[in-house]
């Protein structure tokens, strides 16, 4: 606890605000701080909690280089406005000492200071509900990136790292609190996001698996881990640790992980102040001319992208920043609010024109207009300004020349828009933003990229909180962040949803959330007076080249949010080089979003606008794309599991795609049917649908790969429109692949019942069908649910006839899957001689090269017969190896 003084009579606390841009309030009214360095002095004298800070540590701490000669004088008037500022409280003030200055506040006047004893008492406490309740507070008491507004030094920097490091601490011991509870997907909507910012920090990457696991998204876990694995494998060279490890392995045995984890957690993303317009010095005049538009109101987040563009501005000579991104994510402000914030770095003055992108000839601006304001703005009178364009960029150019200008070029097109109007002389600074990449500037001019992503969701709801106001927004939290997310994080979109409950004082969050939650009115809705998310999407369309405007369009028809080239091409009828290169044109205009490994994400928003297209969009497209996942998950299912049989082909007189995917091993495989999950669920119920029967069910059931290893993720509904395609077809095979493998995933799932409903047929048709090794399959499945009511017996018997059939059917593969199911099946009868038998017998025909899910499975029924039977280092043994193979797997 700080050292400090509690002021006797006091009737309004101060409260310092260092989680975020640094602030004081008096009671409710906001102490005026003044400039950047002030405020660093104030967050020093906090962090100090108490102890006086010298001048040396000061000066230190405000400039990264050589101090000026008078600096002790600039600290002390920057002590005394700070004393001055806090006047107006008796609760706090700032007192001189012989060792420095030091802050006397009441011992909960800072949110560093609550949030740090908030932690020690959950630190204190037993992992639970007392434990998490204080450390949702004490997170709560973040407002962004620590230390927001204080200039940037490297003591600052350094400062605020520290700060996120206790967050970081916090938000992990949170998340290990709401595990003990069995709640811990609760900490998702913190954890996920802190994840894509720090992907490899090992603690934080096992919180979330703990925590994704809990809330029943095993799959999600897993991909996790995988990538994480592949991640620390590229970068570092290293496998992953002993916590991480843990986390998975107990997914893999079907249990939540106790060992809480110990490393640090990773920062979340976080909002930023709006910092007003800096004031200029007193011996630099004012920015002339300025050009800009009105400054943004109410601006969030960003914090980490104002810092880059800072960086880049001090990076040269003459920097050149392209900050790119969809339309309606915020580019136009986050320029215009930076170029406010550092106006007093460029005494030549700011010049802005909007190059209008969005004219109806789809030129934009000429730089030849351009020219001709920017000179005039720079003084030149209108009867002197050249009528020859190159004449006016040289005239343009010797006017900017030994002057520090910033130009801010807004929403152009292309580069060939832009080069006539870049200054070309050192000390100037130019702000680009587009819809595109515009990378020729980067090849020509060494312009820097900055791609704009959408807000955090923590933003997009502060974004609400700024039109709104905080008791609305804090009455109903999670309606407001189902806005913020339905929203897409674009700026644009959520000021529309905000202006809308703001011109609605009685609409609650609660009702708008459920308006934007039906997809037919969600556009329609965000839309305003004279702008809307729509007419946004429009303007990028129509920019778009001739395949990717046929690309967009049949995007109406794709089946799930993502897509890759295969994918592309099918849809569109392309071929595969020229469908990846209409997927960049829309990459480029920011309509999907590339992702690692050939993907590319289409927004919800986005998304919708491409279903209106749906009426131009050729319809064989679906057919072609419901072939090449039905392709492609055939050959995912044939390498995830080398020796198994193909469960069906292609349908009478379907060609297949014209390039197939290919996967190199069973890991390949699996990563692809986790990667590609929701789309082929998509892809059963499109098909099912729009009538395409045979489709329907072959799709379905070349997922079991997947469906095996993620039994508990909510297969029914899929699996039972496919069974229903099945039944219509009056096709014994496919009813009876369907029956087993729903009747498997019911029966894992408890619905015993059910699953016996199923299961009872499935040997029948699988007899009808003259498929024996089905037969076998459905036995081994049916089995296990009688297992599950108590018939023991029955289960036996079914057991062992479909180890003697799969025997004579001479498929090694087959035969070591029905032993292994026997062999447990004895080891549940209290037979573990039985058992070792059979999973020895198994593991014979089990090489070494196939599945190592399968040899750990047969591994593990010998290690536990052989501790039944006494034989306890042989069991460990094989116990070791099976565990080994798992994680292998």
């Amino acid at each position: 606890m700080p050292t400090v003084t509690t002021w006797p009579g006091e009737t309004t606390l101060m409260d310092f605000r260092l989680l975020g841009p640094v602030s004081a309030f008096s009671g409710d009214v906001r102490v005026p701080l003044g400039p950047p360095k002030r405020r660093a002095v104030l967050a020093l004298l906090v962090l100090a909690e108490g102890a006086p800070v010298s001048s040396e540590r000061i000066i230190e701490a405000l400039w990264d280089t050589e101090p000026p000669t008078h600096a002790r004088t600039i600290v002390y008037g920057h002590v005394s406005a700070l004393r001055g500022s806090l006047h107006i409280s008796p609760a706090a003030g700032v007192v001189t000492e012989s060792a420095g200055y030091a802050l006397q506040a009441a011992p909960e006047a800072a949110d560093v200071w609550r949030f740090r004893a908030l932690v020690r008492r959950a630190t204190a406490a037993p992992p639970g509900e007392e434990a998490a309740a204080l450390l949702r507070e004490a997170l709560g008491l973040w407002r962004g990136r620590a230390l927001g507004g204080t200039g940037g030094t490297a003591l600052m920097a350094a400062a605020a790292d520290r700060l996120v490091e206790e967050q970081l601490a916090a938000l992990e011991h949170f998340a290990a609190a709401l595990h003990a509870c069995g709640r811990g997907g609760e900490a998702l909507v913190l954890l996920q996001p802190a994840v894509e910012l720090h992907p490899l920090r090992e603690s934080l990457i096992a919180a979330t698996v703990r925590s994704l696991y809990d809330a029943d998204r095993q799959a999600d876990a897993v991909a996790l881990y995988r990538r994480t694995q592949r991640l620390l494998a590229r970068e570092l060279g290293v496998d992953p640790g002993a916590a991480l490890s843990e986390a998975y392995l107990a997914i893999l045995r079907s249990r939540p992980a106790d060992r809480p984890a110990t490393e640090r957690p990773a920062p979340v993303p976080s909002p930023a102040e709006s910092p007003a317009r800096r004031p200029a010095a007193a011996d630099v005049p004012p920015p002339s001319p300025c050009l800009l538009p009105r400054a943004p109101a109410g601006f969030v987040g960003r914090a980490g992208d104002l810092a880059r563009l800072t960086g880049t501005a001090r990076s040269g000579d003459a920097p050149l920043s392209v900050i790119m991104g969809p339309g309606g994510v915020g580019k136009t402000s986050l320029a215009v609010h930076w170029a406010y914030a550092h106006a007093g770095d460029f005494p030549g003055g700011i010049l802005y024109a909007d190059l209008h992108a969005e004219d109806a000839g789809g030129t934009g601006s000429q730089p030849a207009g351009v020219l001709h304001d920017f000179l005039l703005a720079l003084g030149v009178p209108e009867e002197q300004l050249p009528a020859d364009a190159r004449a006016a960029g040289r005239l343009y150019r010797e006017r900017l020349a030994g002057r520090r200008v910033l130009v801010l070029l807004d929403d152009a097109r292309n580069s060939a828009q832009v080069r006539p109007l870049l200054p070309g002389m050192p000390g100037s600074t130019v702000l680009v933003t587009s819809r595109n990449r515009l990378e020729g500037l980067v090849a020509t001019d060494c312009a820097r990229l900055l791609p704009l992503e959408r807000l955090a969701p923590v933003d997009g709801v502060q974004v609400l909180r700024t039109v709104i106001g905080d008791a609305r927004t804090a009455a109903e939290p999670a309606a407001a962040s189902e806005l913020a997310a339905l929203c897409d994080g674009l700026p644009l979109a959520l000021r529309l949803a905000a202006a809308r409950l703001a011109a609605r004082p009685r609409l609650t969050l609660r009702a708008m959330a459920d308006d934007l939650a039906d997809e037919h009115r969600r556009l329609p809705l965000l839309s305003g007076e004279d702008l809307g998310v729509e007419a946004t999407l429009r303007l990028s369309v129509q920019q778009l080249p001739p395949a990717g405007a046929l690309l967009f369009r049949q995007l109406a028809l794709h089946v799930g949010p993502e897509l890759d080239g295969g994918a592309a091409a099918a849809l569109s009828g392309l071929p595969p080089a020229a469908a990846r290169a209409a997927l960049e044109e829309l990459a480029a205009a920011h309509l999907v979003e590339e992702r690692a490994g050939d993907r590319y994400l289409m927004h919800d928003l986005t998304r919708l606008y491409a279903r209106s297209f749906a009426d131009r969009a050729d319809a064989a497209g679906l057919h072609r794309l419901l072939v090449h996942y039905l392709a492609a998950a055939g050959a995912a299912a044939a390498a995830a599991e080398p020796g198994s049989q193909p469960c069906c082909s292609l349908p009478p007189g379907v060609s297949p795609p014209a390039s197939p995917p290919a996967f190199a091993d069973r890991a390949t495989a699996m990563a692809w049917y986790v990667t590609e999950r929701a789309n082929l669920t998509a892809a059963v119920a499109a098909a099912a649908e729009a009538g395409h029967t045979e489709l329907t069910w072959r799709i379905a059931v070349q997922l079991w790969p997947l469906v095996v290893r993620q039994v508990h993720d909510g297969w029914e509904p899929t699996l039972e429109r496919a069974l229903a395609a099945a039944t219509a077809l009056d096709d014994p095979d496919a009813e009876s692949r369907l029956c087993s493998l729903l009747g498997w995933v019911l029966t894992e799932n408890g619905r015993h019942a059910a699953a016996l409903a199923h299961l009872c047929r499935a040997p029948d048709l699988a007899v009808r069908a003259e498929d024996p090794r089905g037969q076998v399959i459905a036995l081994i499945n049916w089995a296990a649910a009688l297992e599950r009511v108590g018939d023991l017996s029955g289960a036996g018997t079914r057991r062992e006839q479909a180890a003697r059939m799969a025997h004579a059917l001479g498929h090694p593969h087959t035969e070591t899957l029905a032993l292994y199911h026997l062999a447990a099946h004895c080891l549940a009868a209290g037979r573990p001689d039985e058992a070792l038998a059979h999973g020895r017998r198994g593991l014979e025909l089990a090489p070494d090269e196939q599945s190592d899910e399968r040899r750990a499975l047969l591994l593990d029924v010998c290690g536990q017969a052989l501790q039944a039977l006494g034989r306890g280092a042989e069991a460990r043994r094989c116990l070791t190896e099976a565990t080994v193979r798992a994680l292998a797997g």
